[in-house]
């Protein structure tokens, strides 16, 4: 995911760059208000999520917030010290998806972020006026957390659902392993690893397509969407 954070102190922005290349991120970074606003021409120019810290040298982030809400649908989460409800509700009001203040836990601003994203579905994989992905004969429906091939309702376990959803929000993506286990898991790689192995071999098995869920050595995993 391309993500871009706006930030005007380097030291803050390099150490949090490479902890969200780390999760497989591609970072760029914006040091000030007009800069993020440029950065997001035309349309959102292909941002998943933006980081907005709201201390910038040019403008408010309040009012770059606004600005960003008027030119695109891009999820944007603003990163500040200001801890107050009222600064938090006004945020919101603006047009922000979520709100993080600072000093923030490394693992909650990374599932706030994959939480956010997760929220916009690309639309190769959505029909309008339905909350479902549809990838070839494979229907995803999220409100129930069912899924069906060819009209036949598949049985999945809650985490094994998880797994299915993530992927195939993102057709194509490649997800790295801890990206995975952070969002599903809720939990940090380490002794996590086969159980996802288990977990993407079931889902091949109960969905009887082998080569839905590519492995991408040494990286990852992501969802080959089958011809409709």
């Amino acid at each position: 995911m391309r993500l871009l954070l706006v930030e005007d102190d380097n030291h803050v922005a390099a150490a949090l760059s490479a902890v969200l290349a780390r999760h497989g991120f591609a970072v760029t970074h914006a040091r000030s208000g007009e800069e993020a606003l440029q950065a997001l021409v035309p349309e959102g120019n292909g941002f998943g999520v933006v980081l907005l810290d709201l201390g910038l040298p040019d403008q408010d982030g309040y009012e770059v917030c606004g600005k960003i809400r008027k030119r695109t649908s891009t999820p944007v989460i603003m990163v500040t010290a200001r801890a107050d409800v009222r600064s938090r509700i006004h945020g919101l009001n603006l047009g922000a998806d979520d709100y993080v203040v600072k000093p923030y836990d490394t693992g909650e601003l990374l599932a706030r972020i994959h939480a956010v994203a997760r929220r916009t579905v690309p639309d190769d994989a959505a029909t309008p006026g339905d909350d479902a992905l549809h990838l070839g004969s494979v229907r995803i429906e999220l409100p129930t957390r069912q899924v069906s091939v060819d009209g036949s309702v598949v049985q999945l376990t809650r985490k094994e659902f998880d797994l299915l959803a993530l992927l195939a929000q993102r057709p194509g993506v490649v997800f790295r392993r801890e990206q995975i286990i952070s969002e599903v898991w809720r939990t940090s790689w380490e002794g996590t690893g086969r159980t996802l192995e288990v977990h993407v071999a079931s889902l091949r098995s109960k969905l009887r397509m082998p080569a839905l869920i590519e492995t991408v050595r040494g990286v990852g995993y992501r969802l080959v969407a089958p011809a409709a």
